[in-house]
């Protein structure tokens, strides 16, 4: 969850930027400064780690797997706080629920990464599920908002991704998941061109996380990768940032990144993942052991 923040915090500077106009205003951009077009305080983060606030406290409400419902309060309760930010496919997903009561979207073209940004409550609480029980949860939160086939697989591949480092399977662990996510979803091959300035699409996104942590080495390393490839940098240093954050844990969070964030995000973070990761013996017991 640290992880997460950091990443989001690091890559708000330069989300919307080009690797060309990073180089040109930071060289290599590696400090947690804020700013950015959303002129954030620094160490400030956005939507990817509020909105992933917003969906443990849906899984603490709940004591277990949030409904599509509850999971749709939650988030209509987070855009009515004014965060600093919100996608267009979030907000429309989030008014079609206060307006028609409806907490699953219709099938859509639109494969925004929306549904995998927050999707780490999921990956802690279902830690150690069956199979069905991971897919259910992950899927029930993302299509409050997103509901298309490659958004709805890379959510259950992130998902599977942190499962992978927090059972100690290492890097090849968690490249694992991602080569089966290619291989089920051509589009998300990542060992081909790189992907310098992704969008919110969501195979723009894997594509460019996958590339980072494939071709890097350690938390500070992929995360610099990632954010300074530009784009949506916020969403892509989250989602590498938890992915990253999970195969090393605290301790092995750059000291100088984590003192950055805004110290109520550092406290939040850690008191949610605390608290969801102790549901996961719950989603044991409800099946059969992965």
């Amino acid at each position: 969850m640290l992880g997460l923040a950091i990443g989001d915090a690091l890559g708000a500077t330069v989300e919307f930027m080009t690797p060309r106009e990073i180089a040109a205003q930071y060289g290599v951009h590696k400090r947690i400064i804020g700013g950015g077009w959303l002129r954030l305080p620094a160490g400030e983060v956005t939507d990817d780690t509020t909105m992933t606030f917003a969906l443990a406290q849906a899984w603490l409400a709940a004591g277990g797997p949030p409904s599509a419902a509850q999971c749709a309060e939650a988030f209509d309760a987070w855009m009515r706080a004014k965060p600093v930010d919100i996608g267009n496919t979030v907000r429309r997903g989030i008014l079609r629920w206060r307006l028609h009561g409806t907490a699953e979207a219709e099938v859509s073209e639109d494969a925004g990464n929306g549904g995998a940004m927050r999707c780490l409550p999921v990956a802690l609480a279902t830690f150690g599920a069956a199979d069905e029980d991971i897919a259910a949860a992950a899927l029930t939160q993302a299509r409050v908002t997103h509901h298309n086939p490659l958004t709805d697989a890379a959510t259950i591949a992130v998902v599977r991704m942190v499962h992978a480092a927090l059972a100690g399977r290492g890097l090849g662990g968690v490249l694992n998941v991602a080569h089966a996510l290619a291989a089920a979803h051509p589009d998300f091959a990542f060992r081909s061109k790189r992907c310098d300035n992704p969008t919110g699409y969501i195979v723009d996104t894997m594509r460019a996380v996958c590339q980072a942590i494939d071709n890097n080495d350690g938390f500070a390393a992929v995360l610099t990768d990632v954010v300074n490839r530009g784009g949506d940098a916020d969403t892509t240093g989250a989602i590498a940032g938890m992915v990253m954050g999970a195969l090393v844990g605290e301790s092995g969070l750059p000291a100088e990144w984590r003192r950055a964030v805004k110290v109520e995000v550092r406290r939040e973070a850690v008191r949610l993942a605390c608290e969801v990761i102790e549901l996961a013996p719950v989603m044991r017991a409800t099946g059969r052991r992965d």
